[in-house]
């Protein structure tokens, strides 16, 4: 079900625990051979998916496929929201159903530079609008912890390789253009112990730290047949999380 397909009247109708998904994605550029788009495309279908799966009352939200993307800011093809702006953005969002009478808010990220500040907004609008909030990734950034990248990227696979590529080759293989990838990884970091994606310190970084074509990771090996079964699993994970969002409890 789609919210910007229901009338006013339909909406004040709506179960109060219905789950509001919303997506979130970015438009950055993803090198030469993966559109702007791909974080949007990506985190908006598996939403679309999940939703019309579930088997609890769910609607899908229009989504915001701008959103923190700064750390691409030297590549073309990259437009962002600063954080306050993204910050204000989704606590106005969220302000907004609690007055249309929701109360739980599903946010569907497929950009990693969205986490930290999704995080926090959760915990805002839990506090000042009541709303049970969860944040949840199409799957989580190797970057974070996840296990994404392919094992030859050495957990470095974290923007325009080989698990997005997949997926966009299985979701829009018309604006893919995988004979110009070529393989971005970032040996030099595996020397290090504790600093590094996925490791236990984080640092911060801008893509073009890693080379002139702005991406890390290794696309040349991506298949949709990959593609698509990454994305049924995300798809079935985010069934089971909106039920779980549906039932998770409120206070006595």
């Amino acid at each position: 079900m789609l919210f910007t397909e229901l009338t006013g009247p339909q909406v004040a109708a709506l179960d109060p625990d219905t789950v509001a998904v919303l997506p979130l994605g970015a438009i950055e550029q993803h090198g030469p051979h993966l559109p702007v788009s791909t974080d949007w495309v990506t985190a908006s279908s598996a939403a679309r998916a999940a939703v019309e799966a579930a088997g609890v009352p769910a609607i899908e939200l229009p989504g915001l496929a701008v959103a923190k993307s700064d750390e691409h800011c030297r590549f073309p093809g990259t437009i962002w929201l600063s954080w306050d702006t993204l910050m204000r953005t989704l606590v106005d969002y969220g302000e907004s159903l609690a007055m249309c009478g929701l109360t739980r808010l599903l946010f569907v990220n497929g950009h990693g530079g969205n986490s930290a500040l999704g995080q926090v907004a959760c915990r805002e609008l839990r506090r000042r609008f009541g709303l049970r909030t969860f944040f949840s990734h199409l799957s989580v950034p190797a970057d974070q912890g996840g296990t994404t990248s392919a094992p030859d990227e050495y957990g470095m696979g974290i923007h325009g390789g080989h698990g997005e590529t997949s997926l966009m080759l299985h979701l829009r293989p018309d604006l893919v253009h995988l004979e110009l990838a070529e393989r971005r990884v970032p040996e030099d970091l595996r020397t290090f112990r504790h600093i590094g994606f996925g490791k236990p310190v984080s640092f911060g970084w801008l893509t073009d730290d890693f080379g002139p074509d702005g991406y890390v990771g290794d696309p040349t090996g991506a298949t949709a047949e990959h593609g698509k079964a990454v994305f049924d699993a995300a798809v079935g994970r985010l069934v089971e999380v909106i039920a779980e969002a549906r039932r998770w409890p409120s206070p006595s």
